[in-house]
Order: C-alpha cells, then sequence, then structure tokens
C-alpha cells in the first residue's frame, strides 16, 4: 500500500506520519522549505500548530522513524527546476534528527543562452535505506552503481 500526497500544509502530517509507520512503505508527499532541514523542521511545526497534544521530542522521533529520505527541488535563477539534494535521514541522536547528505546539484557554469549547467553528484556515503530498497526489490549492483 502506498500514500501519496500532494501537499502537506498542517495538523494532517501527524496522521500521514503515523501511517508510514504503520506499514505503508513507500509512501510520499510535497511540502514547501528551503532545505532538507527546514522541511524536518516545518513537519514538526505543522503538527505542533495542530490539536495533538505530543510533546515535541516524541513528534521528532515519528518524523525520523518514518521518513527515509528528502528530495529538495528548487526552482534556479535561470527558471529551471531542479533536484538540488538528497538527503537521508538516520534516525534521532538525543532530540536532534540526524542526516546525511547523499546527493547534491553542483552548479558548474552558465551557459550563453543562461541556462545553468551542473552536476549531481554522490557524497561517497553509504545509505542506511539501502537495504531497505534491496528487500523492496531493487536491484541492489544498480543501486552501488548510483553511488
Amino acid at each position: 500500500d502506498r500514500i501519496i500526497l500532494g501537499e502537506i500544509r498542517g495538523a494532517e502530517c501527524f496522521d500521514l506520519l503515523a501511517a508510514m509507520n504503520t506499514g505503508h512503505d513507500g509512501s510520499m508527499c510535497t511540502l514547501h522549505a528551503n532545505s532538507p532541514r527546514e522541511a524536518l523542521g516545518r513537519m514538526e511545526n505543522m503538527i505542533l500548530m495542530g490539536d495533538i497534544k505530543i510533546p515535541k521530542e516524541a513528534i521528532s522521533r515519528q518524523i525520523a522513524e518514518s521518513v527515509d529520505l528528502i528530495v529538495q527541488v528548487k526552482r534556479l535563477r535561470d527558471g529551471s527546476r531542479r533536484t538540488t539534494n538528497v538527503t537521508e535521514v538516520i534516525g534521532m541522536e538525543g532530540d536532534v534528527i540526524v542526516t546525511q547528505e547523499l546527493f547534491k546539484f553542483e552548479y558548474l557554469d552558465e551557459g550563453e543562452d543562461g541556462k545553468i549547467m551542473g552536476e549531481f553528484r554522490s557524497s561517497g556515503l553509504r545509505p542506511y535505506t539501502l537495504e531497505k530498497a534491496r528487500q523492496f526489490g531493487f536491484d541492489q549492483a544498480y543501486l552501488e552503481a548510483c553511488l
């Protein structure tokens, strides 16, 4: 089963996380944020703005246990949209959600037509979610080659 939401804006974020954490692997949503780290903070704030009376630490833990990856898409100054970051949510250290950047768009130059040129580069870190992806049928050799 999959859950796909076009955009989360409020307390429905908690319901999505609860569903993601109870057997709906592969679910996704969109939200507006300026960075992967800010996306996590926005999720926390959306839940806190609702009527749900849960401590912030429990909300952070729910996010860390439910979200595997954050894919950031930005509109660049040339008007194009690019995936600029793929960040993995690893878990919790104390009351902080721990992440690691897996891929990042690296600006190289601008063409004569003003189009931004760049490359999507791997950080070289091995994703913790690699084994989970393999369990869902992704080809291990292909995944390794992408790193």
